[in-house]
C-alpha cells in the first residue's frame, strides 16, 4: 500500500525498510534515479522503500528566505516519489526541533520506526544537529545497529550533476527547455482557476486565472506555450506570466487561453505544464495591437506544441 506520512512520529514499519534521505525538491532526474533504484532493492529484498524528506526546506528555515522556493509542492513530491514505486513517503516537518535533534537521536528514529536495515545517501549527505551525522558516523552507526550503508553517484547532465538549486535559477529564468532536461518532464504549475479581471474574454481570448501556491516558483515573466490538463483532458494553452502592463496591472497573474476549449472553469483545478517561452511581455500602444499579437501568440502555440508531448 502507498502512502504519505507527515512525521516519522507516525510511521511504525511491521516490514523491514531500505531508505534514503534527502530534500527531493522538483523530483529532478537525479532524483528519480535515486528513488527508482531503491524501489527495485526493496522489491528484490522483499524490504519497504521509504523516502524520508522535509518540509518546510531546510533552506527556507535556516536562511529565512521570504522569496517563493519550491518547485514541487510536498503532496505532489510525495505522488512523484510513490509514482516511481516508492512504498512510502515521510514528509518531516523541519521545525527547530529536528534542527536540533543530534545524529544518533535520528539514526535511532530511523531504525525504530522503520526496522531500516539498509540507507541509501550520497557521499557528501549528513544529518542530525549541524550536520554532525556524516557517511563515516552513519556507517559506525549501521555497524552498531545492524544497517548497510551505500554511497550512491549522482546523476549528471552535460557532465554536471543535477541540482534543484539549478533548476531554481532556469525556472526562474523562464528557461523551460532547460528545466525540462532536468526534470524529465515539463514543469508544471496547479491551481484553482478564480475570477480575474475578464479582460481576456473582452478581447475574444477569455483566460483562466489560475490561483497557484504562493511558495512554488513561477517561470519569468513573458508568453509561454503550455499544456492544460483538466478533469483528465489535456489542451493546448497560451500562457501569459505576468503584469498586464498594457492594462496597467500591478499584482502578478497566471493566465491561460485553453485553446478549442468550450465551457465555464471558474472552480475547476488545472495543472500547466510549460514547454516554452514564446516572447518577453511587453505593453502595448493600443488594444487593437495587443489583440493581433494574442492572435499571432495563439498561433505560435499550436504550431509549437503541435505533435508536442504533454509529459
Amino acid at each position: 500500500m502507498m502512502r504519505h506520512l507527515r512525521s516519522l512520529a507516525d510511521a511504525r514499519l511491521e516490514t523491514e525498510s531500505i531508505v534514503t534521505i534527502g530534500v527531493f525538491d522538483g523530483v529532478h532526474r537525479g532524483h528519480q534515479a535515486l528513488a527508482s533504484e531503491l524501489a527495485q532493492r526493496a522489491r528484490h529484498s522483499g524490504r519497504k522503500a521509504v523516502v524520508v524528506t522535509f518540509f518546510p526546506h531546510p533552506d527556507k528555515v535556516l536562511d529565512s528566505t521570504e522569496e517563493r522556493y519550491y518547485l514541487t509542492p510536498p503532496d505532489e513530491r510525495a505522488r512523484l516519489l510513490l509514482d516511481l514505486g516508492v512504498n512510502l513517503v515521510i514528509t518531516h516537518p523541519f521545525d527547530e526541533a529536528t534542527r536540533q535533534l543530534r545524529a544518533v537521536d535520528f539514526v535511532t528514529l530511523l531504525v525504530k520506526r522503520l526496522r531500516m536495515q539498509e540507507l541509501r545517501v550520497g557521499a557528501e549527505f549528513a544529518l542530525g544537529f549541524q550536520r554532525e551525522g556524516d557517511v563515516a558516523f552513519l556507517r559506525a552507526q549501521g555497524q552498531q545497529h545492524g544497517f548497510h550503508v551505500a554511497t550512491v553517484a549522482p546523476i549528471t547532465a552535460n557532465g554536471e550533476r543535477i541540482r534543484s538549486a539549478d533548476l531554481r535559477e532556469l525556472v526562474r529564468a523562464g528557461d523551460m527547455r532547460g528545466a525540462a532536461a532536468l526534470l524529465g518532464r515539463h514543469y508544471s504549475l496547479a491551481g484553482e482557476v478564480v475570477l480575474g479581471e475578464q479582460r481576456g474574454r473582452t478581447l475574444g481570448f477569455p483566460t483562466a486565472n489560475l490561483a497557484v501556491w504562493q511558495e512554488q516558483i513561477v517561470p519569468a515573466r513573458g508568453v509561454y506555450a503550455a499544456w492544460a490538463l483538466v478533469d483528465g483532458a489535456r489542451y493546448m494553452a497560451a500562457t501569459n506570466i505576468g503584469l498586464r502592463p498594457t492594462f496597467g496591472g500591478a499584482s502578478p497573474s497566471v493566465e491561460a487561453h485553453l485553446l478549442d476549449f468550450h465551457g465555464d472553469l471558474y472552480g475547476a483545478g488545472i495543472t500547466l505544464a510549460f514547454v516554452e517561452r514564446l516572447r518577453m511581455e511587453q505593453k502595448f500602444a493600443s488594444l487593437g495591437a495587443l489583440t493581433a499579437q494574442i492572435r499571432a501568440d495563439v498561433a505560435a502555440v499550436r504550431a509549437r506544441l503541435s505533435g508536442c508531448s504533454a509529459a
